[in-house]
Order: structure tokens, then sequence, then C-alpha cells
């Protein structure tokens, strides 16, 4: 198993929140070799300041990866926005503990080189997340 040192960091009131060890669960079943992450649950001011300066879109997103180091141990953090996440969750009509952990997988696989830029990675990427999700006991976030 993959050795993990995991930051977690809430820029909001963690009320509502996933809790340190789902937030642990989530990032280590999608890990597949060691790492140092830093997961931060944003505010939407900071979220979309951080999509602005680092992606040019002047909007906050659900959820923002950063690479700092891609050979082992990997190093890297990831930025979930909290009225985002609580807002699509709603609007898909699903729990927030499954659009959290979906997403911390999503990011999570990134941080590892995953990618979703064309058709074929995306599919292969969705695949993934599907499988880990399912393992974690949440259905597919692809399903209509």
């Amino acid at each position: 198993m993959p050795e993990l040192v995991l930051t977690v960091q809430y820029g909001v009131r963690p009320d509502r929140l996933p809790s340190r060890p789902k937030l642990r669960r989530w990032t280590r079943a999608a890990l597949r070799r060691d790492a140092y992450v830093t997961l931060r649950i944003a505010g939407a001011r900071e979220a979309r300041r951080l999509n602005r300066c680092f992606r040019g879109r002047d909007y906050a997103t659900n959820v923002l990866t950063f690479v700092y180091r891609a050979r082992r141990p990997l190093h890297g953090d990831i930025v979930l926005c909290a009225p985002v996440v609580a807002r699509e969750a709603r609007q898909r009509g699903i729990g927030a503990d499954a659009h959290y952990a979906h997403l911390v997988v999503h990011g999570v696989l990134h941080l590892q080189g995953h990618d979703h830029l064309r058709a074929r990675e995306a599919r292969q990427m969705e695949r993934r997340e599907t499988r880990i999700l399912a393992k974690l006991g949440y259905a597919d976030p692809y399903q209509a």
C-alpha cells in the first residue's frame, strides 16, 4: 500500500463537510504511489481566485489539482470548492459525501497524471473513477 502523508485544510467552516478520516479514505482509495498531498476545502472566492490565476478562468470550479512533483514521492495539492460541490450535489440529486468522494478521487487521479482532455483519456479516467467509487460504496457518477 502506498505511503500517504495527507494534510487537510478547511478554508471554510468544517460543519457539514467531510471529516478528515473520510477524506483520507477517499484519497487512499485512488492512490497508487507514495504521496504528500494537501487537500483544501475552500470557499467560492478563494476557488475563483485560484482558477483565475492558474487556469485563466474567472469562476469558482469544483476541483483544482496542482502537481508540484510528479515522480516518487508525489507532491501536490487538491482544492475543492465547498459551495460549488454542494450546489452540484443538490442539482444531481446525490449526497454531498458521494460528490466529495468523486471529486477527491478525480483530483488524486489528476495528481498521478491521468487526464480527460481527449475522449479516449476521458473514458479511461471515468472508468477508473467508477471502479474506485464502487469499491468505496458509491454509485457511478457518470450514470444519468
